[in-house]
């Protein structure tokens, strides 16, 4: 099967849906990046926003980066599916991407992920995970999805071992932080041939969070490709 690149559509869970990102998503996400909790936990790579408009130059970069033909980064916003005890339906929790595309490799890098601190810990980073590395190992065909992180953010680290993703190593002095200083970048990845084990044991997790009024089974909205057979959560982030 071909890789492609994501389709740019809406991905739909039951406790969430990502929706690519536009520009009038600025106010809603600026409640996000303004949260000093995003900051105090090892995140660096930007400081607390304090105008909207701060908000709107990141998602105009953010959807700049995504090409005509859905090579580079795709943006979503992340949004609750339903309302329940997480907030009202639509409320905007956070943002992620799934970008540097190389479809000859049959690479992606999920990432440029913040959720406000309030959804820290609950259904809300299993399923946007199940929801992103569905699509990208079900409906695109990617062969590795990358997940990095500072060395310094200690509490992504966590998260992204939890996922079950395979640490690679360090890749030093990558990135500039914000306040100038270099930032080492722990790198993990997932490749296809892991991804049913790490599928079960996302669905494993959610499993402990009450379904939401209304909620269903978690899929993506990507539409099916010919020819495609391979299983996956699809059907309708």
């Amino acid at each position: 099967m071909p890789c492609v690149p994501p389709s740019g559509a809406p991905l739909s869970g039951r406790t969430i849906r990502l929706d690519p990102v536009q520009l009038a998503d600025a106010h809603d996400l600026f409640a996000v990046f303004s949260d000093p909790g995003v900051y105090a936990q090892g995140y660096a790579m930007g400081r607390p926003h304090v105008t909207p408009a701060e908000t709107e130059r990141l998602l105009e970069t953010a959807v700049a980066a995504r090409a005509e033909d859905g090579t580079g980064r795709t943006a979503y916003t992340i949004r609750l599916a339903s309302d329940g005890s997480l907030g009202a339906a639509g409320t905007v929790v956070g943002t992620t991407s799934l970008g540097d595309i190389d479809l000859v490799r049959e690479h992606a890098h999920l990432g440029w992920t913040v959720y406000g601190s309030t959804w820290w810990g609950t259904a809300v980073n299993p399923e946007a995970k199940l929801l992103l590395l569905t699509h990208a190992f079900d409906d695109c065909g990617f062969g590795r999805v990358k997940i990095q992180t500072d060395v310094i953010n200690t509490r992504s680290r966590a998260a992204i071992q939890r996922l079950g993703a395979t640490f690679e190593g360090i890749t030093r002095r990558d990135i500039r932080r914000a306040d100038g200083t270099w930032r080492d970048s722990a790198v993990h990845s997932i490749l296809v041939d892991e991804w049913p084990a790490v599928r079960s044991g996302l669905l494993a997790r959610l499993e402990r969070w009450p379904v939401p009024p209304q909620a269903g089974t978690v899929k993506a909205t990507a539409p099916a490709r010919a020819g495609d057979a391979r299983p996956g959560l699809r059907g309708d982030p």
